[in-house]
């Protein structure tokens, strides 16, 4: 779990730029108690095949963002109470967001606390949507945190939007492929 925090906090700047040529990134607002992120991206895909794939993320989100350190412990239970989780040597498991919204070929939305948010007195939401347009499809993930963080959320907001751009970046490239 060391690593993973550790990860999420370094810095980003670097990797950042590198993302601005694809992703669209967004830090859309931060305060005291909380934070609201968005990234969006393109596909020449259609949008059926871009929602299949969104709901693989053991084949698109980063194993350096897992506790386990694969991703391929990930899994996905896409159904109003189904579960984002992941397997633990050992038998253990981690819930990362459970699914509240199912609306297939459109929209994705999970509630929960990701990685080292999940020690806070906080909780979030995620929404995914897939949109068709002329030219393929547009992706984008939208992340709100509330709750309490002893340090605030301005450097915690600028790490989840770094973070998940990189993962939607990642979802794009699975998808161009």
């Amino acid at each position: 779990m060391a690593k993973f925090n550790r990860v999420w906090l370094l810095s980003f700047a670097p990797a950042a730029l590198l993302l601005a040529q694809s992703v669209s990134a967004e830090v859309l607002s931060v305060g005291s108690n909380g934070f609201e992120v968005r990234e969006t991206v393109h596909v020449a895909a259609t949008s059926d095949k871009a929602y299949a794939a969104l709901l693989q993320p053991a084949r698109w989100w980063s194993s350096d963002h897992t506790f386990s350190g694969s991703a391929a412990n990930l899994v996905l239970d896409a159904r109003a109470g189904g579960c984002w989780c992941e397997n633990l040597p050992d038998g253990g498991s981690v819930e990362h967001l459970h699914v509240v919204y199912v609306a297939p070929g459109k929209t994705l939305r999970l509630r929960g606390a990701l990685g080292p948010f999940q020690g806070l007195g906080a909780d979030g939401a995620m929404t995914w949507a897939v949109k068709s347009g002329a030219n393929g499809t547009d992706i984008s993930v939208s992340y709100t945190l509330g709750g309490y963080a002893k340090d605030g959320f301005d450097a915690a907001s600028k790490a989840a939007d770094h973070v998940l751009g990189e993962q939607i970046e990642r979802l794009r490239k699975l998808i161009d492929a």
